[in-house]
């Protein structure tokens, strides 16, 4: 593993940010896993470019990403972190836990 790596429990906003935008752009990049991802989350196509500008957008992405291991390791491979660092960086995405 390279040392320079970040830490999963290091994951800041902006680091969760780039990964959910790496993770869309895996997710985007295969027309199979777009298509699934657009009728799970309900979003049309021709509203993806106005839906990936709504807060919460890039939440929904990790946890598509996150019901696949396989998905999880390409998006992981992409973002230069280790796998479980998705879903540290769908935690920082999501925000403190209520109560």
């Amino acid at each position: 593993m390279d040392p320079f790596r970040r830490r999963a429990d290091s994951m800041d906003r902006s680091r969760a940010e780039f990964v959910g935008a790496t993770a869309l752009g895996v997710v985007a990049s295969d027309p199979e896993r777009l298509g699934l991802f657009l009728a799970l989350s309900g979003i049309g196509p021709e509203t993806l470019r106005e839906s990936a500008a709504q807060p919460g957008f890039l939440l929904a992405v990790l946890d598509f990403v996150l019901s696949d291991d396989d998905l999880v390791r390409v998006v992981a491979k992409a973002a230069d972190i280790a796998p479980t660092a998705v879903a540290s960086a769908r935690d920082q995405l999501a925000g403190p836990a209520p109560g």
